[in-house]
């Protein structure tokens, strides 16, 4: 896709990419080889005609294209943009083994965009069940169980604690990334099939967990919203944030029309990112495009980065100054941040995810002056929910225990996406969601063991 230079992105939220014109859309799909066993089918956690879809597009039937889209995946628009498809999709399609996979998040982003505002699916529900759902959390996972069950006939009540719904959609992700707009009308989508939204609800104080097991069934998504830290010495300083703090301050509280004032990186601010993750990556860009001059530190090396490659790249190309194989051991000053001191890293034996695992050099002490610091090492589930969940089955890191199709250790209950996983992506969570949909319907209908 066609981005926008570098020199000019930097400087406003606008997004990179500029995504796909027809002609280039018609001569890409055309390059899929309609395999008789479509490899990226399996590929993709919500199972989308992938084949289906890319031949209504070679065709020129681009509303045909966006209605097979739909059958599966209400959100198109949002995966299209922030899908990690080469190592999902795309990372199966059989034309990546000699040539160049088939760019199918481009294609799936077009075909949402081109298609935007036509009736080109169904989206009449079934009959009324007579039964109701509670779900909890209007992220991914969420968004995406409301659907599936409103779909299947089902009253569907979504409780969102915030005053916006979209979870990590709208307070995680840069709006250069995924436009806010973008979320809102597909969330329209799924609020059109009847599914009532409550905001401002946040379970165990506005909405008693008693009058949520009065529901038929309960669906939990409230992902993984509790912040990591490094526990290193001078933590507690001021100037010091996760980067779940800084980017809702910039999304969901628009602290990037207010920069003088509404969030802790002002023009001219020495910020520091540690980490390495997509997180890391958005929290290193949003501060560039408030004014900040930024250092992103890591322990392992850029190749080993879990970030998307186009994230890497996008960052260095707008100005990240990239600090690797280095690990901070100590934040400086009282009582307002002045550096950070990191010790270098040697790469060492494969750990068990087989990266390599960084060892300190001793003697290899430095420091990188700051006046920010900004955190992205990981999240995990908020225990409060979950503490409020009696006699629920929880993982080490906090998480709910869920089988394969989201039933927790309580009867009626049911969790997917980060609550479950642990903080993973957007699409695994909605995914966690659909399955989830499909087993407290099979269990509703007396099919399962309800």
């Amino acid at each position: 896709m066609v981005e926008r230079a570098a020199e000019v992105r930097v400087h406003d939220f606008g997004e990179v990419d500029l995504g796909l014109g027809p002609d280039e859309a018609v001569a890409e799909a055309a390059r899929c080889l309609q395999c008789k066993k479509p490899a990226c089918i399996g590929g993709c956690p919500v199972g989308i005609d992938i084949p289906g879809f890319l031949a209504a597009i070679a065709e020129g039937r681009f509303v045909d294209a966006r209605a097979r889209i739909l059958e599966a995946n209400l959100l198109p628009a949002v995966c299209g943009r922030v899908c990690p498809q080469e190592s999902q999709c795309e990372g199966a399609c059989i034309l990546g083994k000699k040539e160049c996979a088939i760019n199918i998040g481009a294609l799936e982003r077009f075909a949402a965009d081109v298609g935007e505002g036509e009736e080109s699916a169904p989206t009449e529900p079934a009959p009324p069940s007579g039964k109701r759902v509670a779900v909890v959390g209007s992220g991914p996972a969420g968004l995406t169980a409301a659907a599936e069950l409103a779909r299947r006939g089902h009253g569907v009540t979504l409780y969102e604690s915030l005053h916006e719904p979209g979870g990590v959609l709208v307070y995680g992700i840069p709006e250069f990334r995924l436009p806010k707009a973008i979320v809102r009308a597909e969330i329209g989508r799924v609020l059109a099939l009847g599914v009532e939204l409550r905001t401002n609800m946040l379970v165990g104080a506005s909405v008693p967990v008693k009058e949520l097991l009065d529901f038929d069934a309960v669906f939990v998504a409230t992902g993984a919203g509790l912040p990591s830290f490094m526990g290193i010495p001078g933590e507690e300083t001021n100037g010091v944030y996760s980067a779940n703090e800084f980017l809702t301050r910039v999304n969901l509280m628009r602290a990037d029309r207010f920069p003088a004032t509404g969030t802790p990186v002002k023009r001219g601010s020495r910020v520091v990112v540690t980490g390495g993750g997509n997180v890391a990556m958005d929290a290193a860009r949003v501060a560039l495009r408030l004014g900040a001059r930024v250092t992103l530190v890591y322990r392992r090396r850029e190749e080993d980065f879990p970030a998307r490659r186009d994230e890497v790249r996008h960052a260095k190309e707008e100005g990240v100054e990239f600090v690797t194989c280095a690990a901070p051991v100590r934040i400086h000053g009282e009582p307002a941040v002045t550096g950070v001191e990191c010790v270098a890293m040697a790469m060492c034996d494969l750990d068990e995810s087989g990266r390599p695992e960084p060892r300190e050099v001793e003697g290899s002490t430095f420091v990188i002056d700051a006046d920010t610091v900004i955190q992205a090492i990981g999240t995990s589930p908020n225990p409060l929910l979950v503490r409020l969940l009696p006699g629920a089955a929880t993982g080490r890191k906090g998480n709910l225990v869920v089988d394969e199709d989201g039933r927790t250790s309580l009867p009626r209950v049911y969790a997917g996406g980060d609550i479950a996983t642990g903080a993973a992506t957007v699409i695994l969570a909605m995914g966690a969601g659909k399955r989830a949909a499909a087993a407290i319907d099979a269990d509703l209908r007396g099919a399962g063991r309800l």
